[in-house]
């Protein structure tokens, strides 16, 4: 999810009704901000997968949406792997492939969006598990990884942590599948690549950047850049950040947010942000997959690293460089990288211009869509990973 203040991914805006917000990147100015809702693109006018790929839907109709796992569980079986110094935090399921699966079905990797965590997969992972070996990771800085203390985040750092995974970790092809400004960390991991890595990459709802100062040709960005630049300053004041920060990641702030950027309300549910509690060997844990990580020490450095970092790569300058099969799927209603923003309409654009790019609306879905509507995800998703050509 885009957020408050530049962060990407749903856990700090608390300011702002973010509908009104069009944009490009990952992330807005709240009430600073405020553009006019903009024209939607219809959904007739947007390029459509291949008939190869709807064929290949029959084959996949057997696999079905699985319930989703436990947070719990999730946190339970999660292990970490040194990088640079610094332990990731990372999930397999299932813990033992099949191998005959593994002969032929890539696995697949998660990557979260700015704020979220792996648990923020888990209405997905048991139903992709089904036919690959899934992985998701939290990346440096969210969830259960380390947050080190004046470390200053890039997008090129976060697409490298995946990069390293896939050689150490992962060992094989992979699919990357990314929200968000994961989404972004993943296209600039598969352009940067031997691509001898990545197999494929699904995005959904891709950021333009890590912040707001990515510009993509949007007279509504360069207007306010002195704004940022102020904002920036601002949040390298320690106490003007930290209040900031503690005002932001308050639950009903975050409820709100949540409830502004998902399609189906329903979804938001207590596991994102309320005071959850659950089991785990025995002890009762918080399961909550925004807020929780937002409290570790080291987050607010997270925060104000990101926001005041370089936006890092275009995806604009990226995609050309990209010659793998990409999915896109884009939830209609997403007010921080709508479809019809600068970003937006150059995605719309690429199935006309990349034969190897197939682009799916989302009628009712927010920026979030695997976890807003992990149903209408899946019945897209599952063909066109069966569609895969075996290597």
């Amino acid at each position: 999810m885009a957020v408050n203040f530049g962060a990407s991914h749903g856990f700090f805006q608390s300011f702002s009704s973010p509908r009104q917000i069009q944009q490009i990147p990952s992330c807005n100015l709240g009430n600073l901000l405020r553009f006019p809702p903009s024209r939607r693109i219809p959904i007739s006018a947007v390029a459509r997968a291949s008939a190869a790929e709807a064929e290949a839907a029959v084959t996949a109709g057997k696999e079905e949406s699985l319930a989703a796992l436990e947070v719990s569980e999730i946190d339970g079986k999660c292990k970490k792997w040194a990088w640079r110094g610094y332990a990731i935090n990372y999930f397999v399921y299932p813990e033992i492939s099949s191998e005959a699966a593994a002969d032929v079905k890539p696995p697949l990797l998660l990557v979260h969006g700015f704020g979220a965590s792996i648990a923020h997969w888990r209405r997905n992972i048991p139903t992709l598990a089904q036919s690959h070996t899934v992985y998701t990771i939290d990346l440096l800085g969210f969830g259960a990884s380390d947050k080190p203390a004046g470390f200053q985040y890039t997008m090129e750092t976060w697409a490298q942590l995946i990069l390293d995974f896939l050689d150490e970790v992962v060992q094989r092809p992979t699919v990357l599948l990314g929200n968000s400004v994961g989404s972004l960390a993943c296209v600039i991991a598969a352009a940067e690549s031997s691509q001898s890595l990545v197999r494929a990459l699904v995005l959904f709802n891709c950021a333009g950047g890590m912040n707001n100062k990515a510009i993509v040709d949007d007279w509504r960005i360069k207007l306010f850049l002195p704004l940022l630049w102020l904002i920036d300053f601002l949040l390298k004041q320690r106490g003007i950040a930290s209040y900031l920060f503690d005002r932001a990641r308050q639950r009903e702030n975050l409820r709100n947010v949540l409830l502004s950027v998902y399609g189906n309300k329903e979804n938001v549910d207590d596991e994102l942000v309320e005071a959850s509690k659950s089991k785990s060997n025995g002890e009762e844990i918080d399961v909550q997959i925004i807020r929780r990580p937002a409290l570790d020490e080291g987050a607010l450095d997270a925060f104000v690293s990101i926001i005041t970092g370089p936006p890092g790569p275009n995806p604009v300058q990226l995609m050309p460089k990209i010659s793998l099969p990409v999915l896109l799927l884009w939830g209609d209603q997403d007010p921080f990288t709508p479809i019809d923003g600068p970003v937006g309409k150059y995605f719309s654009s690429l199935p006309a211009q990349l034969p190897s790019v197939s682009l799916f609306m989302l009628e009712g879905v927010g920026h979030c869509p695997h976890d807003d509507r992990p149903d209408l995800v899946h019945e897209k998703l599952l063909p066109w990973l069966a569609s895969l050509p075996v290597p």
